[in-house]
C-alpha cells in the first residue's frame, strides 16, 4: 500500500507545492509525540510487588459506582479535548482574514509536543485558507472579465451580421438604381456614392452605441479624428467595473491591463475601399483569444478544486494519526473547523466551473457538450507498450548494424587507406548530419525523462498541448529509428562499394536518405508525429524571423540548441554543395571546398545561430524593457566574434591570429560560463543555504550540481583543441571534429535540464500554474 505522503507528492500541483499542507513536517511532529509517550525503562533492581498489598474492602463498591457513572453519562456529549478559536485580522484595513488558533482544554502527558503540533496545524490551515482565497478571488475576477469580453464579442458579431444583410439589400437597390439612371441618361454620381461618408458615420455611431452598452468607451469620442477618406479614427478600451477591479485588491484589473493586447486594428484601421469598421477575420481572432482564455480559466479552477480536496484529505489523515498516537479523539473537533473553513466551505469554484462549462458549450461548441469537454478537459496521452517495444527493437538493430559497419569499414580500409579520403570528404558530412540530429534527439529524450521524474512541468513552461506533447518514449523512438536508418544506409553504401557498383550511383544513397527525411518532416498527413513536426517547423520560422515575432520560451530555447549545432549546419552546407555541384558524379570534392562563395558562407552559417539569438534578445528587451536581455545579447555577440576569428585562424595560422583567437575565445567563454551558472541555472549564490548553489533544489543530492558545474566548465573550453590541433591525418581530423561536435550536443542536453529546472522554480516561487492569455479588448488606463 502506497503511503499517503508519497501519494500526495505525486498528485499535488508542482507550482503550488509550497501552498499545500506540509504533511511531512506534521508527520514528524506526531512521531515526536509518540516518542514522548513511550514509558521510561524499568530500574535494574525492581522492588518486588505484593499483589495483595494496597487492597481495600471498599474496592468492589468503588468499581460498582464507576460502572454506574459510566452508564449514566454515556448518552451525554463527551467533553471537548481541544477548542479552536477563530478571529479576524485586518492588516491592510480592507482585506479581512480569518485566523484559527487551537487551545488545549484537557491536559496531555506530553503537553509541550501537543501544543507544538496544534500550533503548526493552525499555521498550515491558515496558509491553505489564505492561498485558496487569493486564487479564488483571482479566478472569479478573470471570469467576470471574460464574460464582459464575450458580451462585447457577441455585440460585434451581431452588428457584423446585420451589416452584411443590409449590404446585400443595398447592393440590389444600387443595381436597380444604376439601370434606371442609365435609362434616364443621368451623368451625376449615384446617391450611394454621395452619401458614402454619411452612411459610414452612421454605422460607426451604431457600433459605438452598441459597444458602450457593454462598458466600452472611446478615447476622444467627442472630437473624433477623421482619416483622409473622412472615416472616424479612434481608440478602443474596455472599462472594467470598479467592483471587479477591487475584488482582489487590483489583481483582476491587472490581468486586463497588464497582460491583454490592445486590439487597435479593430477600429483604427478601417479597410480601404470597402469602409469596413470591423471584419470577420478580426472577429474570429478575438473569438479564438477569448476561447483560449476560457480554457485556461477552467484549467485553473480544476487545479484549485484539486488543491482543496487534497488538503482536506491531508488534514483528515494527519488528525487520525494524532488520535492513534495520543489515545484521544481530537480529530472530530478539529475536522469540524476544517470543514467550515474557507477552502472547503466555499462553493464559488464549483459554481464558476459549471458556469464556464455552460458558456463554453453555448458560444464555442454549438451547444455540443461533448465537443466542449474535449477543449476544457483534453485527454492525456496513454503510454503504449508498443512504443517501448519498438525502442528496444531499434536499439538492438542499431547496435548490430553499427558493429557490422565497423567491421566492413575495417575490412575495406576506409579509415586507414589514404586512397579513401574522398569517402570522408563526400559521404562523411551527410551521415554526420543525421548522427548529430539523432544524438540531439536522444539527449532531448533524456531531458524529458528527467523532467518527468522530478515533476518539472515542462509542458506548461514550453506551452505545449498536453494531448500532443512529445513524451520521452516517443523521443527515444524517433532517435533510435532515425539512427537505425542512417546506420543501415551506411552499411548498404559500403556493401555496394565493395561489390564494385558504380560510384556515382552508390554515392546518391546519402542524398536519397536526406530527401526521405525532408519529405517526412513536411508530410501533411496526420502520421509520424505531425503536431510535433509542424511545431518544429513553426519554431524554426520564428527563430529565423525573430525580430518580427514575439519571443516565447520555446523559441529562444530552440535557438540555444542551434548554437550548439553549428558543425551540423556546416555539414548541411557541404552536403548541399556536394549534390548541387554534382560532385557525386565527378568525385571532385575540392570543387566546393576551394570555392570562394563556399568559404564565405562558412562565416555566415557560423554567425547565424548567434545572430538569431541576439535578435531575440533585442525583441525581448523591446517588449519587456528589461536591460538584462541587452546584456545577454552581448554574450552572443562575443560568441559570434570568437567563432569568426577561429575560422580565420584555421585558414591563416599566424601568430597574430592566434593571439586574437585566445583573447576573443577567453572573453566569450567567461561570458558564457557566468551566464550559464548565474542566470540560466540560478546557481553560484554565495548567500544560499546550499553552499554556492541556490536555496531551492529539485535534485536531493547536492553533489550532482557541483559535478554538473565542473562538467559544463570542461566542455565549454573544448575550443582549445582548435589551437593545439591534435591531428595526425585527415581521417583522425574528421573523427576528432565529430567527437567535439558530439560533446557539445551532450553539453547542451546537460544544460537543458538545469535551465528548465530554474524556470520551473521561478514559476513555483510565483505560484504560476495557469497561463495568462492576452485578451482582444483592453483597458486603456495602463497605456496612459
Amino acid at each position: 500500500m502506497v503511503k499517503f505522503s508519497k501519494e500526495l507528492e505525486a498528485q499535488l500541483i508542482p507550482e503550488w507545492k509550497e501552498a499545500f499542507v506540509n504533511y511531512c513536517q506534521l508527520k514528524k511532529q506526531v512521531k515526536k509525540i509518540k516518542i514522548s509517550r513511550k514509558p521510561k525503562p524499568a530500574s535494574l533492581y525492581p522492588i518486588p510487588h505484593d499483589p495483595d498489598f494496597g487492597r481495600s474492602l471498599f474496592d468492589p463498591v468503588r468499581k460498582l459506582a464507576r460502572t454506574f457513572s459510566d452508564k449514566l453519562f454515556s448518552s451525554s456529549e463527551k467533553p471537548e479535548i481541544i477548542q479552536v478559536r477563530r478571529r479576524k485580522s485586518s492588516e491592510d484595513g480592507d482585506d479581512v482574514e480569518e485566523i484559527y488558533q487551537t487551545e488545549l482544554v484537557q491536559l496531555f502527558s506530553e503537553e509541550d509536543e501537543v501544543k507544538v503540533f496544534f500550533a503548526k496545524l493552525d499555521e498550515e490551515l491558515n496558509k491553505v485558507n489564505q492561498f485558496h482565497k487569493s486564487k479564488e478571488t483571482e479566478f472569479v475576477g478573470r471570469g467576470e472579465i471574460l464574460k464582459k469580453q464575450l458580451d462585447i464579442l457577441a455585440e460585434l458579431k451581431q452588428i457584423l451580421s446585420d451589416r452584411k444583410k443590409r449590404s446585400l439589400s443595398g447592393s440590389n437597390s444600387q443595381r436597380s438604381f444604376s439601370s434606371s439612371a442609365r435609362n434616364s441618361d443621368f451623368s451625376a454620381g449615384s446617391p450611394g456614392e454621395l452619401s458614402e461618408t454619411q452612411s459610414e458615420t452612421s454605422r460607426t455611431d451604431e457600433i459605438i452605441d452598441a459597444l458602450e452598452r457593454n462598458g466600452v468607451s472611446f478615447i476622444n469620442s467627442a472630437t473624433r479624428h477623421k482619416t483622409k477618406g473622412g472615416k472616424p479614427k479612434m481608440s478602443l478600451r474596455v472599462d472594467i467595473p470598479d467592483a471587479v477591479a477591487g475584488a482582489d485588491g487590483g489583481g483582476a484589473r491587472s490581468i486586463a491591463t497588464a497582460t491583454s493586447v490592445l486590439w487597435e486594428e479593430l477600429v483604427n484601421n478601417p479597410r480601404s475601399g470597402g469602409g469596413d469598421f470591423i471584419n470577420r477575420k478580426k472577429i474570429q481572432c478575438a473569438e479564438k483569444m477569448i476561447r483560449k482564455a476560457f480554457v485556461e480559466l477552467y484549467k485553473g479552477l480544476g487545479l484549485l478544486k484539486t488543491y482543496s480536496s487534497l488538503n482536506m484529505i491531508a488534514f483528515t489523515k494527519i488528525l487520525k494519526k494524532f488520535d492513534k498516537v495520543s489515545g484521544q479523539q481530537a480529530s472530530s473537533s478539529y475536522l469540524k473547523v476544517v470543514k467550515r473553513s474557507q477552502f472547503t466551505s466555499s462553493d464559488k469554484v464549483v459554481r464558476l466551473m459549471d458556469e464556464v462549462e455552460s458558456i463554453f458549450t453555448k458560444h464555442f461548441a454549438n451547444n455540443d457538450r461533448k465537443k466542449a469537454m474535449k477543449f476544457l478537459r483534453p485527454h492525456q496521452q496513454k503510454d503504449s507498450h508498443m512504443v517501448t517495444f519498438f525502442v528496444g527493437l531499434f536499439t538492438g538493430c542499431f547496435v548490430s548494424l553499427f558493429s557490422i559497419y565497423i567491421i566492413l569499414a575495417h575490412l575495406s580500409g576506409i579509415f586507414t587507406s589514404g586512397a579513401q579520403v574522398s569517402y570522408l570528404e563526400t559521404v562523411y558530412p551527410v551521415f554526420s548530419v543525421f548522427a548529430l540530429l539523432s544524438l540531439h534527439m536522444f539527449m532531448y529524450g533524456c531531458n524529458l525523462f528527467m523532467w518527468k521524474s522530478t515533476r518539472i512541468n515542462y509542458t506548461f513552461i514550453f506551452e505545449f498541448a498536453p494531448s500532443t506533447a512529445l513524451r520521452y518514449r516517443d523521443a527515444f523512438l524517433m532517435g533510435t529509428t532515425f539512427m537505425t536508418s542512417v546506420v543501415a544506409a551506411m552499411v548498404i553504401h559500403l556493401i555496394l562499394r565493395a561489390a564494385g557498383s558504380s560510384a556515382s550511383e552508390v554515392d546518391t544513397i546519402p542524398g536519397i536518405l536526406l530527401l526521405i527525411f525532408i519529405c517526412v518532416l513536411i508530410c501533411p498527413f496526420d502520421t509520424f508525429y505531425r503536431p510535433t513536426r509542424f511545431c518544429f517547423i513553426r519554431i524554426l520560422r520564428n527563430i529565423v524571423c525573430s525580430p518580427f515575432y514575439k519571443v516565447l520560451m520555446v523559441d529562444f530555447f530552440m535557438a540555444d540548441q542551434l548554437t550548439s549545432q553549428i558543425p551540423l549546419l556546416r555539414h548541411i552546407e557541404s552536403t548541399a554543395c556536394y549534390f548541387m555541384a554534382q560532385s557525386f558524379r565527378t568525385h571532385e570534392y575540392n570543387t566546393c571546398k576551394n570555392g570562394r562563395i563556399y568559404r564565405e558562407l562558412a562565416y555566415m552559417i557560423s554567425f547565424s545561430p548567434y545572430f538569431w539569438r541576439a535578435m531575440q534578445c533585442i525583441r525581448r528587451w523591446w517588449d519587456e524593457s528589461n536591460t538584462d536581455h541587452l546584456v545577454n545579447m552581448g554574450k552572443y555577440v562575443s560568441a559570434m566574434v570568437a567563432a569568426g576569428v577561429r575560422i580565420t585562424y584555421a585558414r591563416e595560422s599566424t601568430t597574430g591570429w592566434l593571439a586574437v583567437v585566445l583573447v576573443s575565445s577567453v572573453v566569450a567563454t567567461l561570458y558564457q560560463l557566468y551566464w550559464d551558472f548565474v542566470k540560466d541555472w540560478g546557481l553560484l549564490n554565495p548567500k544560499s543555504k546550499n553552499a554556492w548553489l541556490r536555496d531551492d533544489l529539485v535534485l536531493k543530492n547536492k553533489n550532482i550540481y557541483y559535478l554538473s558545474i565542473a562538467l559544463n566548465l570542461v566542455l565549454r573550453v573544448a575550443w582549445i583543441e582548435t589551437i593545439v590541433r591534435f591531428r595526425v591525418n585527415p581521417v583522425q581530423s574528421h573523427l576528432l571534429d565529430f567527437l567535439l561536435a558530439s560533446l557539445e550536443v551532450i553539453r547542451r542536453g546537460h544544460w537543458n535540464f538545469y535551465r528548465v529546472e530554474n524556470e520551473h522554480l521561478n514559476n513555483v516561487g510565483h505560484f504560476r500554474a495557469v497561463k495568462t492569455v492576452p485578451l482582444p479588448f483592453r483597458d486603456m488606463d495602463s497605456d496612459d
